[in-house]
């Protein structure tokens, strides 16, 4: 989505923890192809390098971990992540007696794939794996 332009980042879109108080610009560039795939990426190293120094200046003293209490029993959880390849979401849900019965992840890849299928419309088989590599879709991450 952003190598098309569109600005679309979970710390932004739900932001939480820091998230609500400084962010990092979402890189976007509006052509779709190879090259804004690649641009995008060099400019989400860039910033976050740069967030990160900034944010480093202002760390208080304090815990670095905080205690956390048992599950509740029958309870679901939901989690997004923005990864570098896009949202990520974790997906919990707890037994009556509060431990985990079951766990998702859904990767990136699982809604790309159809991206990179949609970007080859038209073009010339070798195209596909300069193409595909642009994408760097994970191939296990399509079936979590």
């Amino acid at each position: 989505a952003r190598a098309c332009g569109i600005e679309r980042d979970v710390r932004h879109d739900f932001p939480l923890g820091i998230f609500r108080y400084a962010q990092i610009p979402v890189s976007t560039f509006g052509s779709g192809d190879v090259f804004a795939r690649a641009f995008v990426r060099a400019l989400e190293i860039q910033r976050s390098i740069a967030f990160l120094k900034s944010q480093l200046g202002m760390l208080s003293a304090g815990p670095v971990l905080a205690p956390v209490g048992p599950c509740a029993p029958n309870a679901l959880a939901v989690a997004l992540v923005e990864g570098w390849r896009g949202e990520i979401c974790h997906a919990c849900i707890t037994d009556e007696a509060g431990r985990i019965a079951h766990y998702k992840v859904v990767d990136p890849s699982f809604h790309n794939w159809m991206g990179l299928a949609m970007a080859m419309r038209g073009q010339q088989i070798s195209d596909f794996p300069l193409c595909n590599k642009s994408f760097n879709l994970s191939y296990c991450g399509h079936d979590l």
